[in-house]
């Protein structure tokens, strides 16, 4: 059997999440490497509606089912954000590869158990911040690495929406949500991509739906090499929607509407002493892009940018939000 002819990545899915079929399942239609092959949910009725309705083969009735099936390559992860820890480290303790959603775990305590195993470990195990294996994510890091910007002084990152459905699992502290936890770790992820490292939390500013829970947060950042820094998230506040990032140099600025999204809409505005221009990209749907990169990284070792100690990292800075907030990091189930 040649490369082309290997055999392709079966991946069963953890529950019957409204994400998965938009994150996994239709790219996987469209991506020879993977073919989606088994899921399990809470309810067995729900699993097999969930199959029956995405071509999905086989409907296992529990999560240890799903995750002991000697069949499956690998496992993706769209639990609740309390649950995402425990059914992560299960996987990989049956020997699976994890593509995981966004945020990694409650909180960076859990997220450096499961970088942990995932170190003793051979499998690949990634965080799924599909926007950063987008070509224009891609091309904004070339530009602030390659110099244009000069010294960066300032980066910004938002991500609002609203979301008045306040019975979503999002508005429960039980199930580790909150507005910094859902739209704010893209920007945190953001802030720290572009940013080059890992920002310090000078002040934090919340929202609040209940005690609790946060439906939206702005916060101060600094790092390590001077420059400043802001994040702004929420689910429900007078910001209804916004998606953009902000880098400011001593020699020029990039502006960006929908980094996250880009393949709906997206706009690269870069202001420098070389010239002023807007750069497009392509269509093509991020979660593609992320699948490529998992399949890729699984089948043939190449890395990946979410990694589980980068993980690590960004949960950091989410506890450091709430912490400064007034506000409790959040609790695994």
């Amino acid at each position: 059997m040649t490369a082309n002819e290997a055999a392709p990545l079966r991946i069963g899915v953890l529950g019957a999440a409204r994400i998965a079929p938009m994150a996994l399942i239709r790219p996987a239609k469209r991506n020879a490497e993977v073919v989606v092959t088994a899921v399990a949910a809470r309810e067995n009725s729900r699993a097999a509606a969930f199959a029956s309705k995405h071509d999905i083969a086989r409907v296992h009735d529990s999560y240890e089912a799903l995750i002991a099936d000697p069949s499956l390559d690998a496992i993706y992860n769209p639990l609740p954000n309390s649950l995402h820890g425990r059914w992560t480290r299960e996987a990989l303790a049956a020997g699976k590869h994890v593509l995981c959603e966004k945020p990694f775990a409650a909180n960076a305590a859990e997220a450096r158990e499961v970088a942990d195993v995932a170190a003793t470990s051979d499998r690949v195990v990634m965080e799924a911040f599909h926007y950063r294996y987008h070509p224009l994510a891609l091309r904004i890091e070339q530009i602030i690495a390659g110099g244009e910007l000069g010294k960066l002084e300032r980066v910004e990152a938002t991500l609002c929406y609203p979301l008045p459905r306040f019975s979503d699992i999002r508005y429960r502290y039980s199930l580790a949500g909150g507005a910094t936890m859902d739209a704010g770790c893209y920007a945190v992820n953001m802030a720290r991509a572009f940013g080059g490292a890992r920002p310090e939390v000078v002040s934090a500013r919340a929202k609040l739906h209940d005690p609790e829970i946060d439906r939206a947060m702005t916060a101060e950042l600094r790092f390590p090499g001077g420059h400043t820094g802001r994040i702004s998230c929420s689910m429900w506040s007078s910001n209804l929607l916004q998606m953009s990032a902000r880098v400011v140099g001593d020699r020029g600025e990039l502006h960006v509407l929908n980094p996250v999204m880009p393949q709906l809409f997206h706009r690269l505005m870069v202001r420098s002493a070389n010239c002023n221009r807007v750069e497009r990209f392509s269509r093509r749907s991020s979660y593609a892009y992320q699948l490529d990169a998992f399949a890729a990284a699984v089948l043939r070792g190449e890395p990946v940018k979410t990694t589980a100690q980068d993980a690590v990292e960004n949960m950091a800075v989410i506890d450091a939000v709430y912490h400064t907030a007034g506000l409790p990091p959040r609790e695994r189930s």
